[in-house]
């Protein structure tokens, strides 16, 4: 039985006591979440870990994508990025890698994870036939599906299929005259497969498989987004909206069969869309949680981009996006460092925390008065506690020359904070 399946029959799971104590939420109410279907639990059967739930009134989740590629792989290293990324507060972590010994990477990288796992199978697939120096063409049904039962047997909690890559979206896609046109690596590839087949994508001819697959070990769907716009200039084309529909007509058919299922969204949105992009796909999906890249509002900040996705990601959860995927430094320009992935996660973890505020999330509410109280009795060692990211915010303090004094080095003694306290006569309470 999967989650969703053991929610519609009344029964309460160990992941959901989990999810509940983690919220602080009633188990009651995370059941009837799941089993509406606006909450997902992406938990194999096969992986043991403290399950995280993604949704409908809690807390914005955050993705950091590690692995490895084709020109750079090393494994000790994505282990490493797993680390520092889990450390630094994400819940979930995508195995995207493309080169070296897959297999072993990904096996490795579900053993050492304590957090939930996610892949995009179709990447194995066509490295491998790559290697056998096949064509993407080339490769069969019968090998896309069987990786997929592969990754679902080995333990992996949720996958990205590229589903909604269809006949019907692609001809949308050649009308919408895109300044860019495909910029998702599985979208393309599936695009490129049905072309040079003249057949239907086999991920939606033959959906049915694909849901067999799932409800045997409990894998939750994450229907990507391949024609999602890579450029603020492509957002809300007829070609992404013709796919989110079909998403939506396929999260009901995977809700139906007992899978659990979640969407993904854009990519490159302007800022003054992303409020109404995440509004859309909540009609358009039936309430499925919402699972975004960014968004990124602007085009231009190479570098800069876990900062540009902090930004519209922080729009994006206050408005009902669900999951963020992290972007760090090294997006568009290479493949991210250790200390990229931490960057990354940092910046994201800020902007699903705001969105969290806005959501009415009463414990972001309450770390907030916490931050603001130890702030006004000078209590660094709560503020430390209570920040986002303790280890630079102890870095900093400890590099002032006032590190010692109940003031930093902006202000010293014209701290304001102490002349408050001097004329409203209330020294004895900052003293304390």
């Amino acid at each position: 039985m999967t989650q969703l399946e053991d929610a519609r029959n009344g029964k309460i799971t160990d992941a959901m006591q989990q999810v509940a104590e983690s919220e602080n939420i009633s188990p009651e109410v995370i059941r009837q979440h799941v089993a509406e279907g606006s909450v997902v639990i992406p938990k194999n059967i096969h992986h043991a870990f403290i399950a995280r739930g993604v949704g409908k009134g809690l807390k914005t989740k955050i993705n950091a994508n590690i692995g490895t590629s084709p020109s750079h792989f090393n494994l000790e290293e994505e282990l490493g990025k797993l680390d520092v990324a889990v450390a630094a507060g994400a819940d979930a972590v995508m195995d995207l890698s493309t080169g070296g010994d897959l297999g072993l990477i990904l096996k490795s990288i579900i053993s050492h994870s304590p957090v939930m796992i996610g892949t995009v199978p179709i990447y194995k697939t066509i490295s491998r036939v790559f290697a056998e120096n096949r064509a993407c063409e080339d490769v069969t049904e019968d090998e896309i599906f069987e990786e997929i039962e592969h990754q679902a047997e080995a333990g992996v909690d949720f996958i990205t299929v590229h589903c909604g890559i269809t006949r019907q979206s692609l001809t949308a896609l050649r009308n919408s005259h895109r300044l860019m046109g495909i910029v998702s690596r599985g979208g393309s590839l599936m695009a490129e497969w049905i072309i040079k087949n003249d057949a239907e994508n086999p991920l939606y001819a033959r959906y049915d498989r694909l849901l067999e697959i799932c409800r045997a070990h409990d894998v939750t769907l994450s229907l990507g987004d391949g024609l999602r716009p890579g450029t603020i200039f492509d957002a809300e084309d007829g070609a992404q909206i013709t796919e989110m529909i079909i998403l939506g007509q396929l999260a009901g058919q995977a809700r139906a069969a007992g899978v659990q299922v979640m969407i993904e969204g854009p990519g490159h949105v302007p800022l003054s869309r992303i409020a109404g992009d995440m509004k859309m796909q909540k009609r358009l999906c039936n309430g499925a949680p919402y699972y975004v890249l960014g968004p990124l509002p602007t085009d231009i900040a190479a570098g800069y981009d876990h900062i540009t996705a902090a930004i519209g990601g922080a729009i994006a959860a206050a408005n009902g996006a669900d999951f963020l995927c992290y972007v760090t430094p090294a997006e568009h320009l290479a493949l991210p460092t250790i200390d990229d992935v931490r960057e990354g996660v940092i910046a994201s973890k800020i902007a699903a925390h705001i969105g969290d505020l806005e959501k009415g999330i009463q414990s972001a509410w309450d770390r907030d008065r916490k931050m603001s109280e130890a702030r006004g009795r000078f209590d660094w060692k709560t503020m430390f506690e209570v920040c986002i990211d303790p280890v630079k915010a102890r870095k900093v303090r400890h590099c002032s020359e006032d590190r010692d004094r109940d003031v930093c080095t902006m202000c010293g003694d014209l701290c304001a904070l102490k002349t408050h306290a001097r004329a409203f006569g209330e020294e004895k309470k900052n003293d304390e």
